[in-house]
Parts: structure tokens; C-alpha cells; sequence
């Protein structure tokens, strides 16, 4: 790592660790990744100028997630980021304006990575991070503003926007009524 790549680092290093409220390997990675994501699609200033031309898909939901958001300003709520936990160590960045794409994640088998004794500014990106060009089908539903469309589920009743609904024979149906899969549970005697 070049001393200006690296003092470009500890900078970041040093906004991402305030953001999450300390710096830990997953900060260090995350940083990483958003300094080689956003200089593989020609991205320089996420949370100016480009702001409204970025969104990164993240595959974690652990700390490095947190750089990401801190160092690019993309967030779920301004859809700019979208959060689907694979539970892999990798990010997709995405330039709206040019279509560029690029899928950044930890490289495979890279055991000093995830031993905090070895200075993370010590390992160039090739040897910590694979980087691959990909292609992104962004669909109106899946870009930053207001919902494109919004329907009830014909089950529970409760709002579905942004084509997130299921249609089944003649129902509509949101993903949890569908799958009978919701993240939680009524009490016993509570209802709708």
C-alpha cells in the first residue's frame, strides 16, 4: 500500500470507526472495500457530488456494513442501500449514471485477514480483496424515491409497496402471509 493510499485509509478508517463507535476488523474490511468499490466504477465524492449516482447492495449485516454506510452515505431508508444477509464478507456497488458495476468481497481462504495481529494496512487490496465486474438489473421499484406502486395483502391487510408483493391463483399476498414465515409471533390470545 502506497503512503498516500494509506494515509487516504486511516482517514476513512478513523470516519467509519465514529460512525460504528470503534474501529474492529470488520471496520478496517469494510473500509477496504468501499475505498477499491468506489474507485473500480469511478465514484469520488459518494456523499456529494455523486451522491445520487451510487447504490451498493451488502451481503452482512455485521460492522462492515456500518463503513460502507459511513463512508458512502448510502442508507436502506433513502434506498441507496439494500441490506440482503447472505452472510458473506461482500459488497456490490453500483454507478447508476454509467451502469458500472462491481462486487467486492473478502478473498476466499485469506486467514491473516481475520487475525487482528496483522495490520490491515500492511495487505494490498489483490491479496485481500476479489474484485469482479458485474451486472445489476435495477427494476424502477428498486431505485431511491417515493414507491412506485403500494397493495394490500389480501390476507393481513397491511400495505406492500415497490412490487414486494406475491400474487397466488387470485390472491395478492405479502412475502410473510405467502410463506407463513413472518420474523415473529402473536402472544397467545392476541390478535389483528
Amino acid at each position: 500500500m502506497n503512503e498516500e493510499y494509506r494515509e487516504q485509509y486511516l482517514k476513512l478508517l478513523d470516519e467509519a470507526g465514529r460512525f460504528h463507535g470503534d474501529v474492529c476488523r470488520g471496520i478496517e474490511l469494510g473500509t477496504r472495500m468501499t475505498m477499491r468499490g468506489l474507485r473500480e466504477i469511478g465514484i469520488a465524492d459518494p456523499k456529494g457530488a455523486d451522491r445520487k449516482n451510487l447504490i451498493v447492495y451488502v451481503e452482512i449485516d455485521r460492522c462492515a456494513t456500518d463503513a460502507i454506510m459511513a463512508l458512502t452515505g448510502c442508507r436502506p431508508g433513502k434506498r441507496t442501500m439494500k441490506v440482503l444477509d447472505y452472510g458473506k464478507m461482500a459488497a456490490t456497488f453500483i454507478h447508476l449514471e454509467t451502469g458500472r458495476a462491481v462486487r467486492v468481497a473478502l478473498r476466499p481462504k485469506r486467514p491473516e485477514a481475520r487475525n487482528e495481529d496483522v495490520p490491515m494496512d500492511t495487505l494490498s487490496d489483490d491479496e485481500l480483496l476479489l474484485v469482479t465486474p458485474v451486472e445489476v438489473d435495477l427494476r424502477p421499484e428498486d431505485m431511491p424515491g417515493r414507491p412506485v406502486r403500494t397493495c394490500a395483502c389480501d390476507r393481513c391487510g397491511e400495505n406492500i409497496m415497490d412490487g414486494r408483493e406475491i400474487v397466488v391463483g387470485d390472491e395478492t399476498l405479502c412475502r410473510s402471509c405467502r410463506e407463513g414465515a413472518a420474523y415473529y409471533r402473536l402472544p397467545a390470545g392476541a390478535g389483528r
